[in-house]
C-alpha cells in the first residue's frame, strides 16, 4: 500500500499568469522530460504509483496541479479554464524547466487536455499516453448542443453548464462522502451518468462496491478538495462549445505516436474510429474501472513502460 508522505515535495512555479503546484522527481538523471496531467476530481497525487517507476526508468516526471486544483491558482473567470489557458500552463512548465518538449500522459479530463495541448501547440509534444478518454471527435455543431441532444439536459456535462453552481456547491458540501463514494471499482454494464446521478451520489450515505484507494490515500483529496473546492475543476466542463470554437482552425490529426489505454469497465465509452484521427495509435485495455492508474498501477506503469521502451525513449 503506498505510503502518501512518501510522494515528492510540492514546489511552486509561475507559469502563464498563474501559479501551479508542482511535483517533480528524477531530474538529476537528465533524462527526458515526462508530464502526467490529472483528470476529474482528481489531483497529482492520482499518478503516485507511476512517478516512482518512471523515474526508475530515467525520466523526468513533472505532475502539475493543473489551474483550479491543489494549491494552484484557481481563477475565478470561468473562460479562465478553456483550452487554451489549460494548454498554455503546460507549455510555459515546459519553458520553466527548459524543454523544447516532452512525452504527455493524461488521464480522465487530463487526457483531454493533452489532445488539445497536441492539437495547438503540436511542436511541444513528442509522444501522448492517454488513458480513459479517446480522442473526441470535433464534428459540426458544439458539444454540449450534441450531448444535450442525445443524453438530455440532465447529462453531467450538460448539466454543469446549464445549471452553473449548482453540482458544484453540493459537492462542496462533503467532500469526503462525495470522494469516497466516487472512487469506487465500476462494473458493467456502465451507462452514460446523468447530472443527477453524480449529485445524488455526493449525497448517498453508503457508498456501492469497492474502493479505489486506501483510506490515508483518499484522505489526501479529500484535504485537497476541502481547500480549493469543485468550482475550478467543474469549470474546465464549462468551457466544452468555447473549446470547440478554439480548435476550429487547428489540424485535427494527432500525429504522434500515441498509446490509449481503456479500462474494459470504465463508463467512458471507447472510441470506434480513434485510427481515424490518431494514425499512429497502440490501443491497450486493462480489466479495471475508470480509475485505471490507482486501480492498476503495476499493469499501468508496464504498458507504458513497454511503449515508451520500444519508442525508443529515455
Amino acid at each position: 500500500m503506498f505510503n502518501p508522505t512518501d510522494f515528492p515535495e510540492p514546489t511552486t512555479v509561475s507559469v502563464n499568469g498563474v501559479e501551479l503546484e508542482v511535483f517533480e522527481a528524477g531530474r538529476h538523471h537528465g533524462g527526458e522530460p515526462i508530464v502526467l496531467c490529472h483528470g476529474w476530481p482528481e489531483h497529482a497525487f492520482s499518478w503516485r504509483y507511476q512517478i516512482p517507476a518512471l523515474v526508475a526508468a530515467g525520466y523526468h516526471v513533472i505532475v502539475p496541479n493543473q489551474r483550479g486544483y491543489g494549491n494552484s491558482s484557481r481563477p475565478t473567470e470561468v473562460t479562465d479554464y478553456d483550452i487554451e489557458h489549460l494548454s498554455g500552463d503546460l507549455v510555459a512548465l515546459l519553458d520553466h524547466y527548459g524543454y523544447d518538449d516532452a512525452t504527455f500522459v493524461g488521464h480522465d479530463w487530463g487526457a483531454m487536455v493533452v489532445w488539445g495541448l497536441t492539437l495547438l501547440h503540436p511542436g511541444r509534444v513528442n509522444k501522448v499516453v492517454n488513458l480513459s478518454l479517446p480522442y473526441i471527435e470535433r464534428g459540426e455543431k458544439p458539444w454540449i448542443e450534441v450531448l444535450e441532444q442525445v443524453f438530455g439536459g440532465d447529462f453531467y456535462f450538460v448539466h454543469f453548464n446549464r445549471q452553473p453552481g449548482v453540482a458544484d456547491a453540493v459537492f462542496d458540501e462533503n467532500p469526503l462522502r462525495f470522494l469516497r463514494n466516487l472512487y469506487r471499482k465500476n462494473v458493467p454494464p456502465a451507462e452514460p451518468r446523468p447530472g443527477m446521478a453524480l449529485i445524488n451520489l455526493a449525497r448517498a450515505e453508503k457508498p456501492l462496491g469497492e474502493p479505489v484507494m486506501s483510506d490515508g490515500e483518499l484522505a489526501v483529496f479529500v484535504s485537497a478538495f476541502e481547500s480549493s473546492g469543485f468550482t475550478g475543476g467543474v469549470n474546465w466542463y464549462r468551457n466544452l462549445d468555447r473549446n470547440w470554437h478554439l480548435l476550429a482552425d487547428v489540424d485535427p490529426i494527432i500525429h504522434q505516436p500515441t498509446l490509449m489505454v481503456y479500462g474494459d469497465r470504465d463508463p467512458v465509452a471507447k472510441s470506434e474510429n480513434l485510427a481515424d484521427f490518431v494514425p499512429e495509435v497502440e490501443v491497450v485495455s486493462l480489466d479495471c474501472g475508470h480509475w485505471i492508474q490507482q486501480e492498476k498501477p503495476e499493469e499501468t506503469n508496464r504498458v507504458i513502460l513497454n511503449w515508451l521502451g520500444r519508442r525508443g525513449s529515455a
